[in-house]
């Protein structure tokens, strides 16, 4: 799943950004609020770590910004500011979730897999297809209640399928989820991690649309 960071913080920045990459996600950190504006316009992102104390433009004139022109992409607060008052203002702005520093990387990334789940419609914390059950959290996928080994690439690409089931993802929509601007993506990375699935779960697991992309296919 790809992650808007914006937080000025370096040493909290790098943190996030470094920790969520090691459990599958693509992180985009942006230091300042107008620039954390512009790249939310320029890629699709499945939720946003936005900090309150930034320098340009303020986290909380940012969140309502977005709210007020319809901008519905999950928000989770992350800021020093842990008065009560200033908590409820921001769930009132339209936060989804609010996390005060200091926190703990994992519960940030609990809290993002639980706001994508719930955008699309999972109140599971496990995806199943069949007898394919994927648990985000612990990172594992089983077959038949056999363990199957993914690459940390392939294990991301298996959930983007399974949130959005039915639907036809191109794969200019899929390089778009699983690297962020500053990672190099060769021409056929995305049919390769396809070719490594199929092989794994079953060749009719992702069917090709032609001319289109690819979805979610049989059931194995």
């Amino acid at each position: 799943m790809r992650i808007l960071l914006i937080e000025d913080d370096r040493l909290i920045g790098d943190g996030i950004k470094a920790g969520l990459g090691k459990l599958g996600f693509s992180v985009d950190w942006i230091m300042d609020g107008e620039q954390g504006i512009a790249a939310l316009k320029a890629a699709t992102y499945d939720a946003v770590v936005l900090d309150l104390s930034l320098p340009q433009r303020d986290g909380m004139d940012i969140l309502r910004s977005w709210r007020s022109h319809g901008e519905d992409i999950p928000v989770l607060i992350l800021t020093a500011r842990d008065a009560v008052a200033q908590r409820v203002e921001g769930l009132q702005q339209g936060a989804d979730d609010y996390l005060c520093k200091p926190f703990a990387l994992s519960e940030v990334a609990a809290r993002l897999q639980a706001l994508i789940r719930r955008r699309h419609g999972q109140l599971q914390p496990t995806l199943t297809h069949g007898a394919l059950t994927l648990d985000p959290a612990a990172r594992t996928v089983t077959l038949d209640n056999e363990l199957i080994e993914l690459k940390p690439r392939e294990l991301a690409l298996l959930e983007l399928f399974m949130l959005n089931a039915g639907r036809v993802l191109t794969r200019a929509q899929l390089e778009e989820k699983l690297y962020s601007w500053d990672q190099d993506v060769s021409s056929n990375a995305v049919e390769v991690h396809i070719h490594h699935l199929r092989k794994k779960l079953g060749s009719a697991f992702i069917r090709t649309v032609h001319g289109v992309g690819y979805t979610l296919g049989a059931t194995p």
